[in-house]
């Protein structure tokens, strides 16, 4: 039970920070998306993808990565079994665009 949890807690903190995963058909489709992704990853993805996805933590570095658009489009809706959750519902189109850039964008942190 101890090893999960780290799973667990990472788990519970995200819930309170996604949008929820029953969200409207509308909000979906809104291509005009105010999605902040470096909150999003500060946030959220940051427990897995550490430094903003600039490095691995407990899920892979994201910057630099050589997947394509579409393989992380997928895997951001449909997660991965006993890696990463589901986000399917969670984001717009837009913002599915705007978390692939952001990761196409990583640079090293500098500071």
């Amino acid at each position: 039970m101890s090893a999960l949890r780290p799973f667990l807690l990472a788990l519970a903190c995200s819930t309170l920070v996604l949008p929820p995963l029953s969200a409207p058909l509308a909000a979906a489709q809104d291509d005009n998306s105010s999605l902040d992704v470096p909150a999003l990853f500060a946030t959220t993805c940051g427990w897995c993808h550490s430094d903003g996805g600039r490095v691995q933590g407990k899920g892979p570095q994201l910057m630099g990565t050589e997947r394509s658009d579409d393989f992380l489009r997928n895997r951001i809706r449909m997660g991965k079994e006993g890696a990463m959750p589901a986000f399917g519902q969670s984001f717009s189109d837009a913002d599915l665009d705007k978390i692939i850039h952001y990761i196409r964008t990583l640079k090293p942190d500098t500071e």
